[in-house]
This record gives structure tokens, sequence and C-alpha cells, in this order.
């Protein structure tokens, strides 16, 4: 579609006051919370921590990525590279295992915690974002909700047909 700008690698609280100004609608897919400086208090997120590895051998795992749900085992997924690549005939092969970790500030929010404390304090933001007309919040941290990937999809096209 014509006429829309995309900005790539931009911090939007860098340059809040004018990237704000540069449309009439802006889609905002972070913190939700963050966005409205706290003013309600922290949303509680969790975190992950990657470990990559090079292997001296052809196939790790056979699979892209292989999910780990048993409680002694203290990661939550290995991704083995090659098989996204349909490179399997290298004989190293790289995989990176994915551990959960704890959130801060300086840390990736990658899921909400929706617990009733967080979710109590999203409904607040959820209600203050409704005074924001120009500002449509989207995906995991801006609807503090987990999303599988056909779930984002699904939310995207809603939020258009609402939209338009």
């Amino acid at each position: 579609m014509s006429g829309i700008e995309v900005r790539l690698n931009t911090d939007f609280f860098d340059d809040r006051e004018n990237l704000m100004g540069v449309a009439e609608k802006i889609l905002f897919t972070g913190p939700i919370d963050k966005y409205y400086d706290y003013k309600f208090g922290e949303l509680e997120y969790r975190s992950l921590r990657f470990e990559t590895e090079i292997l001296d051998e052809q196939n790790y795992q056979g699979n892209a990525v292989v999910n780990y749900t048993e409680y002694e085992i203290p990661y939550t997924r290995i991704i083995e590279h090659k098989h996204f690549e349909f490179d399997t005939e290298s004989p190293k092969t790289v995989i990176t295992k994915e551990y959960p970790d704890s959130w801060n500030r300086e840390k990736e929010a990658y899921y909400p915690i929706n617990n009733d404390k967080n979710n109590s304090l999203y409904e607040k933001y959820q209600k203050l974002s409704k005074q924001d007309s120009n500002v449509i919040f989207g995906g995991r941290l801006g609807a503090y909700k987990y999303y599988d990937m056909d779930k984002v999809i699904l939310e995207a096209l809603e939020l258009v047909k609402k939209e338009l």
C-alpha cells in the first residue's frame, strides 16, 4: 500500500516526540506499560537466554526445533539452524539452546506473565489506551498476551479490518 512509511531499527522511545507526529496512527508493539512510562506499575515478563554451539556432527536432532517440557531439562527448546536452510549435508551443525530467564528492563521481554496481578494491571493500561485514538496496541507486548504465530497473524488481520 502506498503512503505508509515503515522505519526499521528505530527505538520509539529514543525519538518518541518526533515519531508521534509522523502519522495519523501508530501501531505500537512494544510493552504497553513502558509506553505509559509505567504509570500504574510494571507488568511482569519472562525473558530468555540463548546458548549457541557449533558441533562436529552432521545432524544433531533431525529437526529445526525440538521443544522440551520435562522439568529436569533446564532448556525449553533446541534449534538446529541448518534445517531452516535445507543444508543438511554440511559436516558440522549449529544448535541454540533456549533457556527461560528472569526479566528486568534491560532484558528482552519475550512472554507476558498472565496472572491475576498482571492481568488486573494490564486492564488499567488497556483502559488508558482507549483514550489514545492515534495509537494501536498490538502483538504480545502491546496486548500483554501470549500469541503463537498463527494467532499473531490473525490478530494483525483483525486489527486491519477494524481500522479500515
